[in-house]
């Protein structure tokens, strides 16, 4: 399977939306606006928290700093705001969390139509992973229970945020997530893209290219993961790839 999308999606997948020594957006605001150039407006879906009220008001801050005005769907939920919608951003926190509202407000394929449409999307973290075809490679506790792991499929692989490499000195014997990942292959053959922190993938005129500071580790089931750096665009990533 190959990397692939169409040239009319504009997306933003974000492994994190702080990161260390930073605030909250700070490393991804240049891409931000980068991705919302001539628009006024965003609906953020603050489902990934408990707190909807304080999360939307953090991110409300935030964006208004940059010079958007952030509307949240928990205000005024309903298919409306979403068909009106100028962009979505959709937070991070909990992803079955997530997931689950968006099936009890049935935004799904609303979402997906807007945004198959042309209509910018911002995602962190969790919302990066609704962004995918399933919530499988989430590492998130499963604190609820959505009627199903379909996510919003809006690209046609998937992703690992907060990826972490291996620690040759720790003494943990638990799994690494490049273990879990593996397990992920062995049951299901789609890519996984390893976000690290501060790292995130730009979806734009048919072209998923890797932004950030770091390099980002992708896997494919029957080929070696592969290292790519920061400017990688991964639709030829997978012609370059290895077998095991």
């Amino acid at each position: 399977m190959m990397f692939s999308e169409e040239p009319r999606k504009n997306l933003l997948l974000v492994s994190s939306s702080t990161v260390y020594g930073r605030g909250y957006l700070d490393h991804v605001e240049s891409e931000i606006r980068g991705a919302l150039a001539g628009l006024e407006r965003v609906l953020f879906v603050p489902f990934a928290l408990y707190d909807r009220d304080a999360y939307a008001a953090k991110a409300k801050h935030r964006f208004r700093q940059m010079g958007f005005v952030l509307e949240s769907v928990h205000e005024n939920p309903g298919q409306r705001p979403v068909k009106e919608a100028q962009a979505i951003f959709i937070g991070g926190g909990n992803t079955f969390r997530l997931l689950k509202a968006l099936y009890d407000y049935d935004l799904l394929e609303t979402i997906r139509n807007r945004v198959e449409a042309g209509v910018p999307f911002i995602g962190s973290s969790a919302g990066s992973i609704v962004a995918c075809p399933t919530l499988k490679t989430t590492k998130d506790m499963p604190v609820v229970q959505p009627p199903s792991f379909d996510a919003l499929h809006l690209v046609n692989f998937q992703i690992s945020p907060h990826y972490l490499d291996p620690d040759p000195n720790s003494t943990h014997m638990g799994e690494t997530q490049e273990e879990r990942i593996i397990q992920y292959l062995e049951e299901n053959d789609r890519p996984v893209v390893g976000l690290r922190e501060g790292t995130m993938l730009r979806v734009h005129q048919g072209s998923i290219v890797l932004r950030g500071d770091s390099s980002a580790r992708v896997f494919r089931r029957g080929h070696r993961p592969a290292e790519v750096p920061p400017g990688t665009d991964l639709s030829g990533v997978a012609a370059t790839m290895g077998t095991q």
